[in-house]
């Protein structure tokens, strides 16, 4: 089947039983022509699209059960910069998420055996789109979906998340580079009340938190694994919430390097009710972070849908943080705090090598520093804590094991400090 450049629509060619999208040659919109491939293969049973070297625009993609959309190396899908060019999908299921856009540039919900490969890149000309939320599309969105697999492929410029993939099942991203500073809420990779994640060998510099595991619905975050990652963003590297409607269960991060982050390399938050337990991380470097790690059980209570009640306060517990080794982390400390009638619980810290930069001076009174309970948590939500190093509140059975702080310059202020904890242990600490 022959291709001739001048002609309107894509002629879909086979070969091997996949479908070969041909480059556009007078830069028209290829929305139309992409998404025909896209269903044909889709009509036919499944397969592979493939996207031939060249520079696609275009507006949202429906992506479709059993198709593979391969991105051959030197291939570019490029967001149009026009919003008229991605129609609104509303997700079947409520969460907060109705909250933010509905449009997307690749975009699917209910589907099964969904994957994006290859060595071609998806740019999201995030430059292009100002203003709220509404205004500014995802560029992959996975909504309700089964095995997901997303491989290879570099992601670029989103104007808002750069993916989201929400109460889906068995989902697996390896080797994805994903470069996104240009707009705000840029985070890496969103997943959302979702069951069975890998996440595996990315590299990933986000203008927002790089990697967040979140549920902004009922339905919890469980049986995730992120491992092998290299990270660098101007928000939070590896964030649990701040959305936790649903909850954590069974998280596993590790061998992961972090580098150049404005707030925490390790961020645990649950402050809109659910339960988090069984959270390990392990195996984690970092360089340059505001503070390594960050733990808060807080009440902001938020609803996951509008006109719903305040949720109550949850419960954050079993978490396991050990082989951590970070360096010029910024001068405010680590907060570990719950809250009064609601403290952590059993948290353990174990093999723990972390420098701050000191200069901090000792002013500390009992009760100075606020609760905050209902503010967005961060790791300076309380001002420079009065310990370089930890410090502890609203907590019980934490244990301290082979922990080692110190200050780049002389600092005033103690290694640790807690009040409101109950059955603390510190062994083979310099604290």
């Amino acid at each position: 089947m022959s291709f001739h450049p001048s002609r309107r629509a894509f002629v879909a060619q086979s070969l091997g039983g996949a479908l070969i999208a041909p480059a556009a040659a007078d830069g028209r919109l290829a929305t139309q022509d992409l998404q025909a491939s896209i269903d044909k293969t889709a009509q036919a049973g499944g397969g592979t699209v493939v996207i031939r070297p060249g520079r696609y625009v275009t507006g949202t993609l429906l992506l479709k059960s059993n198709v593979t959309l391969h991105l051959s190396a030197g291939a570019t899908i490029v967001g149009s910069p026009n919003l008229a060019d991605y129609p609104s999908a509303v997700a079947g299921v409520r969460s907060y998420t109705d909250n933010y856009t509905e449009k997307s540039l690749l975009y699917g919900e209910g589907l099964e055996n969904v994957a994006i490969e290859g060595a071609g890149t998806l740019d999201g000309s995030g430059k292009a789109f100002n203003g709220p939320y509404k205004v500014r599309p995802y560029m992959v969105r996975l909504i309700s979906s089964k095995r997901i697999t997303v491989t290879g492929v570099a992601i670029k410029d989103s104007p808002m998340w750069v993916q989201h993939y929400m109460a889906c099942e068995d989902v697996a991203i390896r080797g994805i580079t994903v470069h996104s500073r240009v707009n705000a809420n840029n985070d890496g990779i969103d997943i959302d009340g979702c069951d069975r994640v890998r996440i595996s060998d990315c590299d990933i510099s986000s203008g927002d938190d790089a990697i967040v595991i979140k549920s902004t619905l009922l339905r919890p975050a469980k049986n995730v694994v992120v491992t092998n990652c290299v990270l660098s963003t101007h928000c939070n590297a590896l964030k649990l919430g701040t959305e936790s409607n649903g909850g954590f269960e069974n998280i596993a991060v590790s061998n992961c390097t972090i580098y150049d982050t404005r707030l925490s390399g390790i961020a645990i938050e649950c402050v809109d009710g659910g339960l988090l337990e069984r959270v390990q991380f392990s195996n984690i470097t970092m360089d340059g972070v505001g503070a390594p790690i960050f733990i808060r059980l807080g009440d902001r209570g938020r609803p996951f849908e509008a006109g719903g009640p305040k949720q109550p306060v949850g419960k954050l517990r079993r978490v396991m943080i050990r082989d951590i080794e970070a360096v010029r982390a910024g001068a405010t400390g680590c907060a570990i705090a719950g809250l009064p009638g609601h403290p952590l619980e059993d948290i353990t810290f174990d093999n723990i090598r972390l420098e701050f930069a000191g200069g901090g001076k000792p002013a500390f009174k009992h009760g100075e520093v606020p609760e905050n309970a209902d503010k967005y948590p961060e790791h300076h939500m309380f001002g420079t804590l009065p310990a370089y190093g930890f410090y502890l509140r609203h907590a019980k059975r934490v244990q301290m094991r082979h922990v080692q702080v110190r200050t780049a310059a002389p600092d005033g202020r103690p290694a640790m400090l807690s009040e409101d904890v109950k059955d603390l242990q510190v062994t083979g600490s310099a604290l």
